[in-house]
C-alpha cells in the first residue's frame, strides 16, 4: 500500500485497515510457526504497512492541533525589556 492512498483516506478507513493488517500479521505469524508459509517476505511487508499506517494515523490525528497550538501561544510584545 503506498503512502499517497493511505493520506487519501479518512481516519476510519485507516483504522480499519490497521486492524485487518494486524489480523494477517497474525496469521502469517501462525502460518509461519507452523511451516505452512509460502511467503516469508509477505511478513516484512504487513510490518512496514503498519508502521506506515500507524505513522500517518498519528500524523493525521496531530493536523487539526498545529493551527490551535500556534494561535493560543503567548505572544511576545513589542519594545525593550520590562523593568
Amino acid at each position: 500500500m503506498k503512502s499517497r492512498e493511505i493520506w487519501e483516506m479518512t481516519p476510519d478507513e485507516i483504522r480499519n485497515k490497521l486492524d485487518d493488517a494486524h489480523a494477517e500479521l497474525f496469521n502469517l505469524r501462525f502460518q509461519f510457526s507452523i511451516g505452512q508459509m509460502q511467503n516469508n517476505a509477505r511478513l516484512g511487508q504487513v510490518r512496514r504497512d503498519i508502521a506506515r499506517l500507524s505513522t500517518i494515523l498519528r500524523a493525521k490525528q496531530l493536523q487539526p492541533q498545529a493551527p490551535q497550538e500556534q494561535a493560543t501561544a503567548p505572544v511576545a510584545k513589542k519594545g525593550g525589556r520590562s523593568k
